[in-house]
Formats: C-alpha cells, structure tokens, sequence
C-alpha cells in the first residue's frame, strides 16, 4: 500500500515519487540459488490473489519453513489503509496459524524494475518470528536478490524482558 503517490499539503506535494523501493548493493542478479526458485514461483503464484484495488499493486509472497512446508500470502488492502496487511504478513501468519515456528526464507515478488523490500512493519515481525530467515526479492521478469533479515533490519525492536 503507498508504494507510489503524493506526500504533503498542497503547497509541498511531492508528485510521482517512488516510495518503498530500496536499492540494494549491486547483488541484483538473475541469478537464484536452486532451492529459491520453487518459493519464488509460489510467490508469483500468490500474487494472483491479491487484493488491492486502492494502490492496483499486487505482492505476493511465499514463506517456507524448515521442514519444507510452504505457505503463500498475498496483500489485502483495506480502505482503512491501516487494516491492510501486507503479503510477507499473511504468509507468515497463516503459517503460525497452521503451527509452524521453524522458518528458512520467503519469497516477495512484484512487478518493478528494482527489488521490492519489506515494509518496516514486515521487516520487524519476520525478525522477531525468524532471526534468520533469508528474504529473497524478485520482479516478475526474473531480477533476484537476496539478504538474510538481519541486513534488512540492522537495528531491530527488541522488548526487554523484566
């Protein structure tokens, strides 16, 4: 949601801006390890399901745990933007909700020419569920990188405990 549009009053607008993209160090390849390329097409596949008539940008993604069980999300948009939920979200919810707590990587996918990262919510709850969780970020014409959660969230929220 908010992926492009216009920040500020009328007197400060800024028109056409790009927001959420992320230009990553030069690892953005074609390249993707073998093991990726399954939960890069669940992504894609997700991506079919969104909902997302406000920004009319869909994102799928694809979580997949250690013990190899895949589960999709898409972003379901609300027009109480604050209800939509974004698709890294719903796939790792729904696998928390199908038990699940191992997780080894996920899958965003997107039509855009650079990668598209997690959101800053996203990025804080995959940390907290899976520290180490590789999140592999594709375009639909076969652009790839790749960065362990740890990179995409260098300073993360953690709760003390008392």
């Amino acid at each position: 949601m908010g992926r492009t549009g216009s920040i500020g009053s009328s007197s400060t607008r800024l028109t056409g801006q790009k927001l959420g993209f992320m230009q990553m160090p030069p690892t953005w390849t074609t390249d993707l390890p073998p093991d990726l390329k399954g939960l890069v097409e669940a992504a894609v596949r997700a991506r079919s399901n969104a909902y997302a008539p406000y920004s009319r940008f869909p994102v799928g993604a694809a979580v997949r745990t250690r013990s190899l069980g895949i589960y999709h999300g898409c972003n379901i948009e609300n027009g109480s933007y604050g209800a939509t939920v974004c698709a890294e979200r719903v796939a790792i919810f729904s696998a928390m909700a199908a038990g699940e707590r191992d997780f080894d990587a996920l899958a965003l996918v997107a039509e855009h020419g650079a990668p598209l990262t997690p959101c800053g919510i996203c990025r804080q709850v995959l940390f907290e569920l899976a520290p180490t969780l590789r999140v592999v970020m594709a375009n639909l014409t076969g652009g790839v990188t790749v960065a362990p959660i740890a990179q995409l969230l260098p300073a993360p929220f953690v709760l003390l405990e008392s």
